[in-house]
């Protein structure tokens, strides 16, 4: 019941977010006996992508997209078992991991060089420098990327967590608390940067470029994973594709972003301009990175236990 009503909450929270087409469900190939995968995707993440490169012609099964407005909701609805694979940052993943979501790291992709993350002040701040976050109000989601960002940049600035007031808060109402000057700085990610800096005058403090891996994984639910081997491999197969392709697309990419999501076309070529993802095997620098992160989130006192990595299943991983 608790994991419904989060789902539901992290619906009616994406739907106040300005602009049309945050949250969306759509079925591709019609109704039929065929299977079905059901897929989550962030804000201009998986669906677009896809979609953009033309690879999911010819899908032996049947694919339910369905939109989150952030990787938390998306994570809760698939340990749920509401969705069966999604793409998420590392630092969501983990968390949610060692929060006890029944979830596996099937794919890793390196989204970015972690210039999409960012912590952003409004444009007439007089915050600086990280160090002048020093007892300031900052919004961000618990476990996101953004949080794991902050964490790192005090870090470097001779600052612990104590030093900050960090406020958790869904996108949408750190977007409102943030244009409304109710926090001094918002640690948030992708078409939300673009968003603030591109037509809220927001100014870029420090973005995650050398504190932060930019990977994230396609996460599949445990029961997926033993149910729907098949799909799941030709759907990830197809993705990789569609990450080859980007790359070279940019401008094709971020017009479908911008017709799926109703994101304006330069917030879209923004995203794209910060992280196309490329697909890189599970290995040992992965899992390194990985293990830095639960150390931090630990250290912060924010994450209940360690994780390990049995986190990730390897068998559709294309470096097995």
């Amino acid at each position: 019941m608790r994991r419904t009503l989060m789902i539901s909450a992290a619906v009616a929270i994406a739907a106040l977010i300005a602009g049309a087409g945050w949250i969306a469900v759509s079925r591709e190939h019609g109704a039929g006996a065929a299977p079905v995968l059901k897929v989550a995707s962030q804000k201009g993440g998986t669906k677009s992508l896809m979609l953009a490169a033309g690879v999911l012609a010819g899908t032996p099964y049947r694919i339910e997209w369905s939109e989150f407005p952030s990787a938390q909701a998306l994570l809760e609805a698939l340990g749920a078992g509401a969705v069966d694979i999604g793409q998420v940052g590392d630092a969501p993943f983990m968390f949610g991991y060692a929060s006890g979501l029944k979830i596996k790291a099937v794919q890793v992709a390196e989204q970015s060089r972690g210039e999409s993350t960012a912590v952003i002040v409004p444009a007439g701040s007089g915050i600086h420098a990280v160090a002048d976050l020093r007892g300031r109000r900052i919004a961000t989601g618990k476990g996101s990327i953004g949080h794991y960002l902050l964490l790192r940049a005090i870090e470097r600035a001779g600052l612990a967590p104590r030093d900050v007031d960090i406020v958790f808060m869904a996108p949408a109402d750190a977007k409102a608390a943030f244009s409304s000057g109710a926090v001094d700085a918002w640690a948030t990610w992708g078409p939300y940067v673009g968003l603030a800096v591109l037509h809220d005058g927001a100014r870029v403090l420090v973005d995650g470029t050398g504190l932060m891996s930019g990977i994230g994984f396609e996460a599949a639910n445990q029961d997926a994973i033993a149910g729907k081997p098949a799909q799941l491999a030709d759907f990830l197969h197809r993705l990789t594709l569609a990450e080859r392709w980007a790359g070279s697309h940019r401008a094709a990419y971020a017009a479908v972003m911008a017709r799926e999501t109703g994101l304006p076309p330069d917030v879209a070529r923004y995203v794209v301009d910060h992280a196309v993802p490329r697909t890189v095997p599970i290995g040992p620098q992965v899992i390194a990175e990985e293990r830095l992160t639960v150390a931090h989130f630990v250290a912060a006192g924010v994450m209940p236990q360690p994780a390990d990595v049995a986190a990730f299943e390897t068998r559709f991983d294309p470096g097995s």
